[in-house]
């Protein structure tokens, strides 16, 4: 498995791209940068690939309505030309309260937007001159909806590669379905080894019986809160806060897919009371009731042992991409873990 890991949007990001040349050298293989409502992901990203050598960088993710389907193309074309062809394009809908709340967009069809937007991109790559009618992209934009002087262009530059891998964060089974068929890589959230196949199993072999073999095998990206030895549990409360935040707030009754997924997952009664606390304004409160065992199944907390079988597991129900979040007292100890779970890892 690779080991790859997210790096935080809360803050500016000098300081924490410094230490990434000590997490490049105890083995990390990919860094993923997200791009909530917050400084943008692609000047971190163009700052890491100055500052990094080998480390793939991957934006983790770009909102597909936040950006034309030829600027994220653009934007990934320019990123893999100062990474020297490190780049990964992950790409996700995210949900309303980001999309309507934040950048005033309509919430609208996110599944074929998304298959038309990787279909640009590719065809922007290769160089092809953009005629694409598609259901909700054209382009040239078409006569009777614009000047009529729109002409079919051509990316001026050659970009390093005319494939440029892209993940894509989905979780309902029509999206992970086009993800497993269309992409070169699935990050879902909240990944439990043990549950992914009845949760996700029909989806993902829908999507890859109708898959293109130049593809390649899919690559599954599982993220994990990490720390390890014999007093670590209460780490597991980190990640309180943020899977009420996902669970409870992250759209509103009926449209919170991050709910959904906890209900499809068993916790249909504690999904419903995070949601109305929640909403409500309990935050606190709706944190106190996310499930013990969707906290510790999700994450890399606990003793070598408990860390050796859940990468075990994890390997077994197919994940090849760890995407952690090293917990310790400072950057010295967090690059070890990075180095522990390299070797734990290897091991499985």
């Amino acid at each position: 498995m690779r080991i790859g890991m997210s790096l935080s949007y809360a803050g500016g990001f000098k300081e924490t791209v410094d230490e990434l040349a000590d997490y490049e050298k105890a083995g990390l293989d990919i860094v993923f940068v997200p791009e909530a409502y917050s400084f943008d992901a692609v000047s971190q990203l163009g700052f890491i690939a100055a500052r990094t050598e080998r480390l793939q960088i991957a934006s983790g993710i770009l909102q597909i309505f936040s950006r034309t389907p030829t600027l994220t193309a653009m934007t990934a074309a320019g990123l893999d030309y100062v990474s020297e062809g490190r780049f990964v394009l992950g790409i996700g809908a995210s949900g309303p309260q980001v999309i309507e709340g934040w950048h005033g967009v309509p919430y609208h069809a996110p599944i074929g937007r998304t298959r038309e937007i990787i279909e640009i991109c590719r065809m922007v790559w290769r160089r092809e001159r953009l005629s694409y009618e598609g259901k909700y992209y054209k382009l040239p934009l078409p006569a009777d909806a614009g000047t009529g002087l729109g002409k079919p262009l051509k990316l001026i530059n050659h970009p390093v590669r005319e494939r440029i891998p892209i993940i894509i964060a989905s979780l309902g089974p029509k999206n992970v379905e086009m993800t497993a068929e269309l992409a070169e890589g699935w990050e879902p959230i909240f990944y439990i080894p043990e549950k992914a196949g009845d949760v996700w199993g029909d989806a993902l072999a829908r999507g890859k019986a109708k898959r293109d073999p130049s593809l390649g095998e899919l690559d599954v990206v599982a993220q994990a809160n990490l720390a390890i030895g014999d007093d670590v549990e209460g780490f597991l409360e980190f990640g309180r806060p943020m899977a009420a935040l996902y669970v409870g707030g992250m759209g509103a009754k009926g449209k919170n897919f991050y709910n959904d997924l906890a209900r499809r997952y068993g916790f249909e009664k504690e999904a419903e009371e995070i949601q109305d606390l929640y909403l409500a304004g309990k935050k606190q409160e709706a944190a106190e009731k996310v499930p013990y065992e969707l906290l510790q199944k999700t994450s890399l907390i606990g003793t070598e042992g408990f860390v050796r079988d859940r990468l075990a597991a994890l390997k077994e129900s197919g994940v090849t991409t760890l995407n952690i979040t090293p917990i310790a007292a400072d950057h010295e100890a967090r690059v070890k873990l990075i180095e522990k779970v390299r070797d734990l890892a290897a091991s499985v």
